[in-house]
Formats: C-alpha cells, structure tokens, sequence
C-alpha cells in the first residue's frame, strides 16, 4: 500500500517521544495545542525584532552585563506547556560557541541545532522546517566560528590527498565543495573558507526548502549568516 504522508500535527500525534525529542508542544485535555508564550516585555513580532534581540544580547555577553534571562525554575514550569522559540540557530557543535550563552537568551528562546561546521543536510533541514512549521519562529541564524576545526580537517585532507578516520570523512566529503574553490584566494584559508561556508549554508535552507523560501518570500521569516569571534566573543553578520 502507499504511505500517506503525515502532516506536521499528524506527526505529532504519532509519538510521545518523537515529540518531546523534537521540542514539539504538548496537546491538553481540550485537545488544543498548549504555548506556552514568552513573558509579554520578551515578545518579539518581526525577523527584524528577532535579529536586535540576539545582537542586543550579544552585546550584553561581551559587555559583561549579560542578564541570564528564562533560566529559573518558573520558566521551567511555564515552558513544560509548550515552547514559542523566537529563533533558530545552525551553529557547530563546538563546546565554546553555545548560543544561548554567547546570544544572552535561556530556555524556550531559541531552537538550536548543531553539528560540526554547521552544515545544512537533510536531517537538520528537517528540524529546521519543523520549527518554521510548528512554532513560527522568525529568524534562521547560520552560526559559523572563527578557526572551526571541521573546515581545518577539510583544508587538510585536500592538502595531503589523505581521508578523515571513521565518520569524520563524512563532515569533510560535505564541506570539501564549499571550501576548496577558496583555497587559492588571498588572506588566511580558515578564514576565508569558515565564511564561504556560512554564505553557503545560508544559499541552502532557501535552496533546498520551499517551506522556508516561501516564509522568506512572505516576510514572515529571515534567514542570516554570522560569524563568532573566539577570542572576543562578538557575533558579526557576514550573510
């Protein structure tokens, strides 16, 4: 028999677990889907909105002024209804560049995903939709960092001819199309290819979703390419 393709709530139903791994909201006893919204001083309307959050927050991180917000046990609480993300990330998994640390924002803010040199492939693009979908939340950030170390893998496994161990190959064989056609441009290649491949991750969610396109065409949704300064902290956008 053909499968009948399951819709967004559908999904949802289908499994308890697939849904709290997802982040999904959890359905009361009305049957009605239960947000839990973000206290009314937080409530952010437009991607624009979005975008001056986190860099607000960004700069309260690297001010030292950060304030730590949604990060009690009452937020816990309220969120355990429902979560209303008002962003979401495409970082890299490195330990030093968590984004509710680095963006000053706490639990229920941002939905995060993350994977060694922040690469866009069919799984994160799925979560990815499912939080358009599911929570309309307002903005896509594609994180990059300063001296990623996927990109350096990548740049050295074109220079010596050799393979990644295990399933580390896999990260280089996905990065090697964006970072090799700049190795031969002037300046540090770490650097120039941690930044083609931010511009290129962000190609790729409109690219390859329509989902995505279509909020970005309507205006409801931004998509934005940035880049964390290790030593400094600061995020500046760069796409």
């Amino acid at each position: 028999m053909p499968r009948t393709p399951l819709s967004r709530r559908s999904l949802l139903a289908a499994g308890g677990a697939t849904a709290v791994a997802l982040g999904a909201a959890v359905t009361g006893p009305s049957g009605a889907s239960a947000a839990a919204a973000s206290p009314a001083d937080d409530t952010v309307a437009t991607p624009a909105e979005a975008l001056r959050r986190l860099l607000a927050g960004n700069h309260r991180f690297t001010s030292g002024h950060g304030r730590h917000p949604h990060q009690g046990i009452d937020d816990l609480h309220r969120l355990a209804a429902g979560q209303h993300p008002f962003a979401i990330t495409v970082g890299c998994a490195d330990s030093r560049v968590a984004p509710e640390v680095l963006f000053d924002q706490g639990l229920g803010d941002l939905f995060d995903n993350r994977v060694a040199g922040n690469i866009v492939d069919d799984l994160l693009l799925g979560s990815v939709e499912f939080a358009v979908e599911e929570f309309g939340s307002l903005l896509i950030v594609v994180l990059g960092h300063e001296r990623c170390g996927a990109i350096t893998a990548t740049i050295d496994a074109i220079h010596t001819g050799g393979t990644a161990p295990g399933h580390i190959g896999t990260i280089v064989d996905s990065l090697r199309p964006v970072v090799e056609p700049v190795l031969s441009q002037p300046g540090d290649p770490v650097e120039n290819a941690v930044r083609a491949n931010i511009a290129a991750q962000v190609r790729a969610l409109s690219a390859r979703s329509p989902i995505i396109a279509e909020k970005v065409r309507q205006g409801a949704l931004r998509v934005v390419g940035a880049r964390y300064d290790l030593d400094n902290g600061r995020v500046s956008l760069v796409a």
